[in-house]
């Protein structure tokens, strides 16, 4: 087992190993005294893994109650969250309780948001069992649903308590989701770390899955202790993200994350290219290795549509948007770009020089 330590407004620690979800009760019980825990999940992860972590608690003397709903992103709604606050409500959670975040970045991001919602903030512990959550969303503490008008509109940062990814887990993904989590791990190699990405590179992925989780999480953790709102240097997490979200905006969430955010690096890598910012060498071996697990390097969306949709980007500040545009591998830039010239830049990430 590994253990990350990320140094937040609340500190925590991320445990990466086999077989943690049977001992996912003890580990939890070091840092919250037994109580109720109304664990979240969807329907997907329930019957996999819901058993197990209920009896892992009980057994550390918590009383445990489930909170199932739909998979996928279309569930990440305030409906949802609602319902889930209600729950809390009719549970008696007090502010000694907490919620278990047992699934893939929608359950984290639903639960962390309801659980920083609830009683003006309840404890929460992330139990991801999809890549990426492991290597991305259940580190850092944000938290959100989406709205109609665009994703992720809504909501906090609040830390987790505690991140208990049990790599186990991974074995039951089909390969399109275990590709989603390898795009966002991708993405930490380009912003942080070019043995990373040489990792994967590779193709020694499955071997090294777990040294993968704790180089992205020690990379995130590093960029959240020094920017944990997001006011500068976070954004680099965000590389291929504003195309990304627009591409799912786009296609009403029937794109996967992954997929987006793949076409969204490759769009924004040959954009950099073109700029003068990225080495010719390096930009080639990002979109190879897109292309060769794969993934979508272009969208059937027209660049007028991409823009649109990235007018609800979080990023966005008046009339500037900030874009991150890889440098090498290891390193990328942030751009503060005015909204024309937005259309302009995908364009040439499209090939399309005006």
């Amino acid at each position: 087992m590994q253990s990350i330590k990320v140094s937040a407004s609340q500190r925590y620690t991320v445990h990466i190993g086999s077989g943690l979800l049977a001992n996912c009760g003890e580990i939890i019980k070091e840092i919250i005294e037994p109580c109720k825990a109304v664990v979240v999940t969807d329907h997907t992860v329930e019957p996999l893994f819901a058993a197990c972590v209920r009896a892992s608690l009980a057994q550390a003397g918590f009383t445990t109650h489930l909170f199932t709903f739909a998979p996928g992103e279309r569930s990440k709604n305030l409906q949802t969250l609602s319902d889930l606050l209600e729950c809390f409500a009719v549970e008696q959670l007090t502010r000694s309780d907490c919620v278990i975040a047992l699934g893939g970045g929608v359950v984290g991001d639903l639960s962390g948001f309801a659980a920083g919602c609830y009683l003006r903030g309840i404890r929460y512990v992330q139990l991801p069992t999809t890549l990426l959550a492991a290597v991305d969303s259940s580190v850092g503490g944000k938290t959100g649903v989406d709205l109609s008008a665009g994703k992720n509109l809504a909501g906090l940062f609040w830390q987790p308590s505690a991140v208990i990814c049990d790599t186990d887990c991974l074995a039951t993904l089909p390969h399109e989701i275990f590709l989603d989590g390898l795009v966002e791990a991708i993405k930490t190699g380009i912003l942080g770390s070019e043995e990373l990405f040489a990792l994967i590179e590779s193709g020694a992925i499955r071997e090294n899955t777990e040294d993968i989780i704790a180089s992205c999480v020690a990379i995130k953790a590093s960029v959240v202790a020094s920017d944990e709102r997001e006011s500068g240097a976070r954004k680099v997490l965000n590389l291929g993200h504003t195309v990304g979200h627009a591409l799912e905006a786009c296609s009403n969430y029937s794109l996967s994350h992954g997929s987006a955010v793949a076409a969204g690096i490759a769009i924004m890598t040959r954009a950099a290219m073109a700029l003068g910012t990225c080495d010719l060498q390096d930009a080639q071996r990002i979109v190879q290795l897109l292309e060769s697990l794969g993934l979508p390097l272009e969208t059937e969306y027209s660049t007028e549509q991409l823009v649109q949709a990235a007018l609800h980007d979080k990023k966005r500040a008046g009339d500037t948007l900030t874009l991150v545009l890889p440098e090498r591998i290891g390193s990328c830039v942030l751009r503060e770009v005015n909204l024309s010239e937005l259309s302009g830049i995908i364009d040439k990430g499209r090939g399309k020089h005006q």
